[in-house]
């Protein structure tokens, strides 16, 4: 995982996707009522969930980018210096315009622009970053069409916040829906595809497999984001079908790939934080085949669809995220301090940098409490609803003090 970008640019993205994490989930916590009742639509949630994704997935995204992008692409950041400034702008950003939209929506606009001005930059970054590369590969592809989907997303994003503040621009669900799959399906799932096929074979130490479903899976997947998207335009009911249909394939052939590379790993005991994120592929895999399901049954209640997205997001999003982390935080803040005094004097292993008894505990009350949070919620179930988000804002925060405690 070496690369020649300076550590500080995706610590720097990475310390604040933390404490965004935590914010998120108070939020979450004290509007425990409002989930209960199935009422997302509100400004409090509106203002948690864009901590969550935006000041949390997205900002762990860009950093782990700064990072893994050379590594995997073996092609320098072409201008950290404009890292740094991004990583301000959109920083200030994510903070303005998630606050705006819980305490004043009409005015989110202005820091939803602020954001995008960072994203914007962002995505510029990654792409200039991304050309340079010599061969290109499925794995390029998998990034390019991420980052292509983060750009929709955010535009879809504009026009929500402009619809809010002015009104008058098409559809409001239909926008606010695309904006939705772009994002969860598109930026998100596409870009743990193609950095999985990199981390994936690192982590376990495999060799000798054959990644012969990764096209596929590409296309696909893709063809399928396209068709959903399509059919809510459209209103084409079969067209919406084969598009879930689809996805579900696209995401079939991934774990096939995925059980390709670890049934050739060398390295037969797995870390724990790493397991995880083969759980959270487990947890993506059921989720899309639930979500055909209830397509093909015409389940139309918008509080069971708005638990599926609840826990698409924190069961295979986050929890992949969470995973990965556990491994990418240490190595960069190990080489950060102790690159250079290997051979000179004694350094700590990544080994003794992981408490992992501990992760194996913080991750299985992560599980059980969105497990909790979610059948109390459907089920009515009040003193659930009240107890569970209680254990994950406590979890994360424990998550949070024990990354801190690795860098000291």
């Amino acid at each position: 995982m070496k690369s020649d970008t300076n550590v500080k640019l995706p610590l720097a993205f990475i310390l604040y996707a933390l404490a965004a994490l935590v914010v998120a989930q108070f939020i979450l916590f004290f509007n425990s009522d409002s989930l209960a009742a199935g009422q997302f639509r509100i400004p409090d949630i509106w203002m948690g969930a864009h901590f969550l994704l935006l000041g949390y997935a997205v900002m762990i995204a860009m950093g782990a980018m700064y990072q893994l992008v050379p590594v995997a692409f073996l092609t320098p950041i072409w201008s950290q210096k404009l890292g740094y400034l991004q990583f301000i702008i959109t920083a200030v950003g994510i903070t303005l315009f998630s606050i705006l939209l819980g305490m004043k929506p009409a005015d989110a606009i202005y820091g939803g622009i602020l954001a995008i001005t960072g994203i914007i930059l962002f995505i510029f970054q990654m792409t200039k970053t991304i050309l340079k590369q010599k061969e290109k590969s499925m794995m390029t592809y998998f990034v390019l069409a991420a980052i292509t989907s983060f750009f929709l997303t955010v535009g879809a994003g504009f026009l929500l916040a402009w619809n809010i503040a002015y009104g008058g621009i098409g559809s409001h669900n239909t926008i606010l829906y695309t904006h939705i799959l772009l994002g969860i399906t598109g930026w998100f799932t596409l870009l743990i595809f193609g950095f999985s096929y990199k981390l994936v074979p690192m982590f376990s130490l495999s060799h000798g497999y054959s990644l012969k479903w990764m096209k596929k899976a590409f296309f696909t997947y893709v063809t399928g984001l396209l068709l959903v998207i399509s059919s809510l335009w459209l209103s084409f009911i079969y067209l919406e079908t084969v598009g879930w249909f689809f996805l579900f394939l696209g995401f079939v052939y991934f774990v096939l790939d995925v059980k390709e590379i670890l049934i050739k790993r060398i390295k037969k005991k797995l870390d724990k934080p790493f397991i995880f994120s083969l759980v959270a592929i487990l947890n993506g895999l059921m989720l899309h085949f639930l979500a055909l399901v209830l397509h093909l049954l015409s389940v139309n209640d918008a509080a069971v669809w708005s638990w599926l997205l609840f826990l698409y997001i924190m069961c295979w999003i986050i929890f992949s995220i969470l995973g990965y982390l556990y491994k990418i935080v240490p190595f960069l803040w190990w080489t950060h301090k102790y690159a250079d005094k290997i051979g000179k004097e004694k350094v700590p292993t990544l080994k003794e940098m992981i408490n992992e008894r501990f992760s194996v505990v913080l991750f299985l009350l992560f599980a059980g409490s969105v497990i909790g949070l979610t059948s109390g919620a459907l089920l009515q179930i009040g003193v659930a609803v009240l107890i569970f988000p209680r254990f994950i804002s406590s979890y994360l925060t424990s998550l949070c003090l024990n990354y801190c405690a690795d860098f000291m």
